[in-house]
């Protein structure tokens, strides 16, 4: 009887370090994915802030320069910068990954 409960118990302890090595794996892959998200974030906003400044450095006002043109500007600069990061690779988001890659896992696996 000693030796089939046994038995028991360990079935139940695999069965339960097999699910939390499962969360564990899934909160991996969820915070790694979180990373990727929020990099990429960062890349377009700092392909926002590249083209902000190229547009601040013009030499002279033009003929139609108002309030609501710099407006516009503004939010073709943020349009442009977002599909500009998805779709060249300026490689910011690639080494933000690299940088906190390490640091989400150790968090999760302590």
């Amino acid at each position: 009887m000693d030796n089939s409960l046994s038995k028991v118990n360990q079935i139940s302890h695999l069965a339960t370090k097999s699910v939390n090595d499962k969360n564990i794996n899934l909160l991996k892959n969820k915070s790694y994915n979180d990373l990727k998200v929020v990099a990429d974030q960062f890349e377009s906003i700092f392909v926002f802030q590249l083209l902000k400044q190229a547009r601040q450095s013009k030499l002279a006002e033009g003929i139609f320069s108002s309030e609501a043109q710099d407006t516009f500007n503004n939010m073709l600069d943020m349009e442009y910068s977002e599909i500009l990061s998805k779709k060249n690779n300026l490689g910011i988001a690639e080494a933000l990954i690299k940088q906190f890659q390490s640091n989400i896992y150790q968090k999760k696996d302590k």
